[in-house]
């Protein structure tokens, strides 16, 4: 697989449904080492500028106030929300200028369609691609804004469906991620089928499949260490011995041999040039 090189921007994934500072029975202290935690440490820390934009999201204004409040309880105050619901506004000049200044944006949850139908191939786009290719700012997403990361992004198709040809559909995301295909609410939803299906249709790709309150330190887009209090399942179809996608009608059951999958949990690690996993040792514990 191909890994971009030399990229000084910082990525990070998140399933979906990460604690912000409102939960009791999360495993992962909120404050200390909760995944927008790290998300600011990645970043300036509480002296961050942190963009978020909800464009996903069908009630934009409230998932940017929860943003702003989980923040608040983080120690930063500089956070903006970008109410971006229209194409043009992706060319608006004040929006376009708060991108240039910030440390971290944060894509929300939602539809990842209207993230790539908003902002996909506009000013905006391409000034956070230039960003994060040439300087260290911290891009983070969450649910919908995470898929949205990839060059092939999944855009639909349920969990009972998938396995069947052509019953996931995939759309151009932003390509951030170019080598990987995100899904989110991994567990709880029982996605496993749908990202096996767009490996199978996509096996020069690495899948990340991220558990709720899970995220994913990305940096060079190969060097991943696995934060919050779920899990994270890597599968690597590089090596696969049979893949029937080619060769099926559509609406046909699909069979994939030879795919390896990783289930890795807060702290572990993996590179994505030489699949080599390093697990946190059970006696340590990760900030």
């Amino acid at each position: 697989m191909k890994v971009e090189k030399n990229v000084k921007g910082i990525l990070i994934p998140i399933g979906g449904s990460e604690d912000k500072g409102e939960k009791s029975n999360t495993r992962v202290s909120f404050r200390e080492k909760g995944v927008l935690r790290h998300v600011l440490n990645e970043a300036k820390g509480e002296d961050s500028k942190v963009v978020v934009i909800p464009t996903a999201s069908r009630i934009p204004d409230e998932v940017g106030q929860n943003y702003i409040s989980a923040f608040r309880k983080l120690g930063c105050e500089k956070v903006t929300v970008l109410p971006i619901s229209r194409k043009n506004h992706s060319e608006n000049q004040d929006f376009i200028r708060q991108i240039r200044d910030a440390d971290c944006i944060l894509f929300t949850g939602g539809n990842q369609s209207r993230i790539e139908t908003k902002i996909r191939n506009s000013t905006l786009h391409r000034i956070i691609i230039d960003r994060f290719e040439n300087e260290p700012i911290v891009i983070a997403g969450t649910s919908a804004g995470a898929m949205a990361m990839a060059s092939e992004m999944i855009a639909g198709g349920t969990s009972s469906g998938a396995m069947l040809k052509g019953a996931v559909k995939m759309k151009d995301g932003l390509g951030l991620f170019p080598d990987a295909i995100i899904d989110t609410h991994f567990i709880k939803r029982g996605r496993f089928g749908r990202l096996f299906e767009a490996l199978a249709r996509f096996p020069d790709k690495v899948g990340i499949g991220l558990a709720d309150d899970t995220g994913l330190i990305t940096k060079n887009l190969n060097d991943c260490q696995v934060i919050g209090s779920g899990m994270v399942l890597f599968l690597d179809p590089s090596g696969l011995s049979h893949n029937s996608y080619d060769l099926l009608k559509p609406n046909t059951p699909i069979s994939v041999a030879g795919m390896k999958v990783h289930i890795l949990a807060n702290g572990d690690r993996i590179n994505l040039s030489t699949r080599e996993v390093e697990v946190l040792p059970m006696t340590e514990s990760f900030v």
